[in-house]
């Protein structure tokens, strides 16, 4: 995860094409509590579509199985209703961390304020803490009262919390792991889980191998007979080509493929989600969308702070590592892809995989890459460290705090543009964004006097943490003289929509439980954009040492000079 990025942070979908094990309900979510109304009216509690081992299920036609059971509150015109999932718990490895801390635990709970989890959803913490479930409910409160989206309701918080369990250890501890086993086998009859569990491993990568082998030793990796078990996994996914099938080999020896999620938090946002929508739900944009009209696309994550106390992480990991290879490859692929055929998961890799596949690297890699490290300088009205100068940091080290690359997509819609990647910490200010520059107009009939203030057309998707869409272009300026110059339209989510935008996580943690995979990278993904980038890391370690930075910049020197090689210029966000 990377420091500063909401740490590693959804739609609605029609019930009537919602996976299989979401539940039915026609009513505003945000206006019962779970299973509140449903229950009142004699019908099964929200979430719960087949019936659970060992509950009874309220509201069925006498006789009839609970299956053939329709919800009479369910029309399937109804767009507002969302995918609600059905029995299932999650446990999550390593739940004292900060990402559980301030991101997982608050979206599981305004996932339940907003009747998206069934009334007997279960949640289990593993870590090396001494504590009883009580502790851990406590700890659990603390970090929804601090980060939760949505207001907090008490009746949510005990119903939530009822379901809470507590199991601590070490990752190679038989016990404990016997102890999870059991407590999963007591939710199952306590709460209604139906043996549905996901497994979340918030934990640093070299554990991943230890926790699913003991998933598998102690059988929590296989699921009974009718229900699900899977796999969540936070990247980095390997730090190489070689690391990365090799962890991959791991897993997919205990998860089947399509058991395990890889998370990229940046693809739950609903900025990114909306490129889909931008381009293939609109008739203005697609005709426009390749090389006879875009002069070139730039897609930044510039952070506004440092390593912090990730020092042991980061150093020898840097930003091409943490950054490009998952979240801004995976923005190119959203950005360049043909239109899938449809919706799904599968139709979804098919596409971006064949954009990874014709991404083309320059011949001349010192020419068209760049790495750079901030070093001290002023941010914030605060004086601040260097790199090298921080805590746990080898001062001869050559670990990147800044890249950009210069890519092409070799394929028909895109041959001869080039797409610059950029990441970085400790720049101007926090901002992801995607840029679609278009080419200039062929001709004139203005006097160059008149243009001289006039850029490019570009359309600007932004991330975060403005998430909206800015569309600049020429107009001419009020006056007797014909002067032209850039405006901007503006879309805003904040202003749009009544509803405010979920928590990235949020819309990531429902899809695992719903087992939609369309916004997780597949194994293939993770391999060939690792194909891209170790070349250029390979590079990097054999010539020379990162450019320095000041801190509050917008990055070295020898990043503009790559773009001003090809007559362009970075975008200032």
């Amino acid at each position: 995860m990377n420091e500063g990025e909401e740490l590693p942070e959804g739609g609605t979908q029609d019930a009537a094409t919602a996976p299989q094990g979401s539940g039915d309900a026609a009513v505003e979510p945000d206006a019962l509590t779970p299973g509140g109304l449903a229950e009142a009216l004699g019908a099964p509690a929200l979430g719960t579509h087949a019936e659970a081992p060992g509950v009874p299920t309220a509201g069925a036609r006498p006789g009839a199985p609970a299956a053939d059971w329709d919800n009479p509150l369910r029309d399937p015109r109804d767009r507002r209703l969302p995918r609600i999932a059905g029995p299932s718990g999650l446990v999550v490895f390593g739940v004292t961390g900060d990402l559980s801390r301030k991101k997982l635990m608050p979206a599981v709970y305004d996932l339940a304020n907003r009747g998206l989890l069934p009334p007997g959803f279960s949640l289990l913490g593993f870590a090396r803490r001494e504590w009883e479930d009580q502790d851990f409910a406590q700890v659990v409160h603390d970090s929804v009262r601090e980060h939760a989206r949505t207001e907090f309701r008490e009746e949510v918080w005990q119903q939530l919390a009822e379901g809470m369990r507590f199991i601590p250890g070490d990752f190679d501890d038989d016990a404990a792991f016997k102890q999870l086993r059991s407590a999963v086998d007591e939710l199952d009859a306590s709460r209604g889980t139906s043996g549905n569990y996901a497994f979340y491993l918030s934990v640093p990568p070299k554990f991943f191998p230890k926790v699913v082998r003991q998933l598998k030793r102690h059988g929590l990796a296989r699921a009974p007979e009718g229900s699900w078990r899977r796999a969540v996994i936070e990247k980095p996914f390997g730090r190489d080509l070689a690391s990365a099938r090799e962890l991959n080999r791991i897993v997919h020896d205990v998860f089947d493929p399509d058991q395990v999620f890889r998370i990229d938090h940046y693809l739950g946002k609903e900025t990114v989600q909306n490129i889909l929508a931008l381009r293939f739900a609109n008739q203005m944009y697609e005709p426009v969308w390749n090389r006879s009209f875009v002069d070139h696309v730039q897609i930044t994550m510039a952070e506004d702070i440092g390593i912090g106390g990730r020092a042991g992480y980061y150093d020898g990991i840097g930003s091409a590592r943490d950054v490009i290879q998952n979240h801004l490859l995976q923005l190119m692929a959203l950005t360049a892809m043909e239109e899938p055929a449809a919706f799904d998961a599968d139709s979804l890799l098919a596409e971006k995989l064949k954009v990874l596949k014709a991404v083309k690297l320059p011949e001349n890699l010192g020419e068209h890459t760049v790495r750079g490290q901030y070093a001290a300088g002023w941010q914030g009205g605060a004086k601040v460290r260097g790199y090298l100068q921080e805590d746990g940091i080898d001062p001869a080290s050559t670990t990147d705090t800044y890249a950009a690359v210069k890519l092409e997509v070799d394929n028909r819609r895109w041959a001869g543009v080039p797409f610059y990647l950029r990441t970085g910490k400790r720049l101007g200010r926090r901002v992801t964004e995607i840029a679609v520059v278009f080419q200039r107009a062929p001709h004139s009939p203005f006097d160059s006097t008149a243009t001289e203030e006039l850029g490019a057309n570009a359309i600007v998707i932004r991330v975060q943490p403005d998430e909206g869409m800015t569309v600049r272009f020429g107009s001419k300026v009020p006056g007797t003289s014909m002067e032209i110059r850039d405006v901007t339209m503006d879309f805003a989510y904040g202003e749009s929509f009544t509803e405010s935008s979920p928590e990235a996580y949020e819309r990531l943690i429902l899809d695992v439980l719903l087992g939609d995979a369309n916004l997780f990278p597949r194994h293939q993904e993770v391999e060939e954009s690792w194909k891209i980038l170790d070349p250029v890391e390979g590079y990097w370690e054999s010539h020379g040492t990162p450019a320095q930075y000041p801190s509050g910049s917008w990055g070295p020197e020898e990043a503009d000079e790559m773009l001003a090689r090809d007559g362009r210029s970075w975008r200032r966000p």
